[in-house]
């Protein structure tokens, strides 16, 4: 049977599969890809209308190892998330050139589901999940397409029979989904990308953050347990960044601690915590964001040396995770000889400028919370302007620069040069890289945190009451803590420009902002309750559903969970392939057989009904009631038309 032809329907439908399933892939796979796939479609058209004739083995060989070579040409290796998938989508698009027979056309079926299921290890959203229905729907169409007899038209019943086969595999799923064990890969590949796909970077330099002002895509997603706090509190720590080098600020490395400082000091806090859960998109980076001071329960999160939380391996996929945060807290109130050293350190001979205002500052402030609020102060009544498209400095005096002339920047650059003038003021300070507020969707009370609510901002050590939160960017703008920054900077033309098409642009319009709100709270619900349903969660199901857990009882639940869902399946499946009623001819001549056998009249089963009243004519006489019954039945059944 699988060396027979596929037929012509069966593989323009296999065709236009692979078509689907590789669109998803276009924007993070190189843009030759995507031409091998409309080359050999493009290809195996022309056969079909018998204009080319396949390409001989010697081309296909040397086809594949040209794509192979290329896969290694634009990613540098093998080794890898990204040319791993990639060299997949090569060798699909090239089986089409050699597929004839209908166990090619099985073969290429199966490589499109596993393209398929691949676009669930960039993204796990609901658009994804969707796509993928959809596609899985087309492919199950195809392998019904490969069994149909040759010669078959193309009709919209086969998709229809595939939804409905899909249909009936939705019970098992559920049961799966809920019961199966979730057991940790047994192995990881590694992602080929090396820094974050989205979000704030472990560096800062002077227009790293106002690029991400540029885009509206989600960052991450919360919902409080109780009321949600306001927007000018909601300071979503990341990064502290301490220790600058060559004109940036980084984070400095726990290794990088002497022995004695790595321990946490135990911050002192009182009342009830705040609780809330937050939904991370991917960012291939490790740290986590959260309210000061944050702790957390959820397995495999950490907290830093810095008071940060954090994760062992890089986020690739969406990560959510519960905290408990007291705004109250006060942090290391004693500072270690190193770390003040550590927290003052800057390059000596940069920004002489500004070392003499803050020396002369000093001179006349008599302590350090003076000194911040003067610095605040001069921020707030000079001409300075917060800005989406800052002038470039590009120069080791950066601070001279900013403070004394252009005077033009973002939340990075007066959290760089606060943060400078601190350390020349004598006190100890740092940045801190994060968010700052977000959206909230009243139709399900969740706070939407965006790329371009991306924010920098300075903590200060003060001698009793430990780190403070200080944000400069406040006094320049209050409108970007109080409103956000749309507020305060929607008016410039780099606003969300790397998002034209986002439906954060159409708010404005009432009916098209309450589907984005809708679609928004949805998404919630699908990455809560599918995409974040882990062991955890799972087991904590379990456990209220049935108290203790055992191997041997659960064994037994998920095995008899299985007979529950397969048995309805079964029979309904069974009644559906139940052959058709019998005519009432039909009934009447299977009595009479009946009646026969009981005379004792020996019928062979293979006979037909003319042959069996041949042989009643042998040993009944013609005025028998029985014979001449048959014989009716017979004239009546040759009479109805077959069915």
């Amino acid at each position: 049977m699988t060396s027979a032809a596929i037929a012509r329907p069966a593989l323009a439908w296999i065709v236009l599969c692979q078509i689907i399933v590789v669109l998803p892939h276009l924007t993070r796979v190189p843009w030759w890809i995507l031409t091998v796939y409309v080359g050999a479609a493009f290809w195996r058209f022309q056969v079909l209308r018998s204009r080319v004739e396949l390409p001989a083995r010697s081309i296909r060989f040397l086809l594949g190892v040209g794509g192979a070579a290329a896969i290694v040409m634009s990613y540098g290796s093998f080794i890898g998330l990204e040319p791993m998938v990639g060299l997949l989508l090569v060798a699909s698009a090239l089986k089409v050139l050699e597929a004839v027979r209908l166990k090619d056309g099985y073969v290429l079926v199966c490589l499109s589901f596993f393209v398929c299921t691949t676009e669930f290890l960039f993204s796990q959203s609901l658009p994804v999940m969707l796509y993928s229905v959809f596609a899985s729907v087309m492919l199950v169409t195809a392998l019904i397409l490969l069994n149909q007899r040759p010669g078959t038209r193309m009709t919209p019943q086969a998709p229809w029979l595939a939804v409905r086969m899909l249909a009936l595999a939705v019970p098992m799923m559920v049961v799966l989904f809920v019961l199966f064990p979730r057991i940790g890969p047994l192995w990881s590949v590694p992602s080929k990308t090396g820094q974050g796909t989205t979000g704030m970077s472990d560096v800062l330099r002077p227009g790293e953050v106002s690029k991400l002002g540029r885009s509206a895509d989600v960052a991450f997603r919360v919902r409080f347990d109780g009321d949600i706090p306001p927007r000018s509190q909601m300071y979503w720590r990341g990064m502290v960044l301490n220790r600058f080098d060559d004109g940036a600020w980084r984070t400095l490395d726990w290794r990088d601690h002497p022995a004695s400082e790595r321990r946490l000091q135990v911050p002192e806090f009182s009342g009830s915590p705040l609780s809330y859960q937050v939904i991370m998109e991917p960012t291939l980076q490790r740290w986590l964001y959260a309210l000061p001071y944050a702790e957390s329960e959820t397995t495999g999160v950490l907290e830093a040396w810095d008071y940060r939380l954090m994760v062992l391996n890089p986020i690739e996929s969406q990560f959510g995770y519960r905290v408990n945060s007291w705004s109250n807290a006060v942090i290391e109130p004693v500072l270690s000889a190193w770390r003040q050293q550590f927290e003052l350190a800057l390059p000596e001979g940069l920004n002489p400028r500004t070392r003499l205002f803050m020396r002369e500052l000093v001179k006349t402030q008599s302590s350090p919370e003076s000194i911040i609020a003067e610095v605040l102060r001069f921020f707030r009544t000079q001409p300075f302007y917060y800005t989406l498209t800052p002038s470039v400095i590009d120069e080791p005096d950066f601070v001279d620069r900013f403070v004394f002339e252009s005077r033009r920047g973002f939340c990075e650059h007066y959290a760089y040069a606060f943060v400078v003038m601190m350390r020349m003021a004598g006190i100890p300070a740092r940045i801190v890289g994060g968010y700052q507020g977000g959206e909230t969707n009243p139709l399900n009370n969740t706070v939407v945190v965006r790329q371009f609510d991306a924010h920098a901002w300075a903590e200060v050590w003060l001698s009793g009451r430990g780190w403070t939160r200080v944000d400069p960017t406040a006094a320049v703008s209050p409108a970007r803590v109080e409103l956000g920054l749309e507020a305060a900077l929607s008016e410039e033309e780099g606003f969300l420009a790397d998002s034209p098409l986002s439906a954060y642009r159409f708010r404005g319009i009432g009916a098209l902002n309450w589907l984005r709100l809708r679609y928004d709270a949805l998404a919630w619900q699908w990455q809560s309750f599918i995409v974040g349903f882990n062991s955890a969660e799972q087991l904590d199901l379990l456990k209220n559903w049935f108290g203790e857990i055992k191997v041997s009882w659960f064994v037994a639940v998920l095995l008899g969970s299985w007979v529950l869902v397969l048995a309805p399946l079964t029979w309904f499946m069974a009644r559906q392939r139940r052959p058709a009623g019998l005519l009432a001819s039909e009934r009447d001549f299977v009595r009479l057989r009946r009646r026969l056998q009981q005379r004792g009249l020996t019928l062979d089963s293979a006979s037909t009904p003319n042959q069996w009243l041949e042989q009643a004519r042998v040993v009944l006489p013609s005025t028998d009631p029985l014979l001449q019954a048959l014989e009716r039945s017979v004239n009546d059944l040759y009479r109805t038309p077959a069915q």
